[in-house]
């Protein structure tokens, strides 16, 4: 596991949910390979859904540009080793 050497960029998530995104991004990272970051994303995804209920979505590579919103406290960007971690919850439309 690569637990505490993850930088965080940005987030708004409680430290309690940050702390397992990045446990689940350190687990993913030790069942895949560095360049499958579909898989790599598809598990935390799954993870976060089964964790704190669905529409939780997951950006994973090391070149990625984005524009979302998403609810409040759920959104978290990291590094861990070479690879960039975006997880969030889509805000929904009215």
């Amino acid at each position: 596991m690569l637990e505490g050497k993850a930088l965080v960029e940005d987030t708004d998530m409680p430290v309690k949910m940050q702390i397992q995104a990045m446990a689940s991004a350190s687990h993913a990272l030790d069942l895949y390979d560095v360049f499958e970051c579909k898989s790599i994303a598809a598990h935390i995804k799954k993870e976060f859904d089964m964790r704190y209920g669905n529409g939780w979505q997951c950006v994973v590579g090391s070149n990625f540009g984005c524009f979302f919103t998403h609810n409040k406290g759920t959104f978290i960007y990291f590094t861990l080793e070479t690879l960039n971690f975006l997880i969030f919850k889509g805000a929904s439309s009215p």
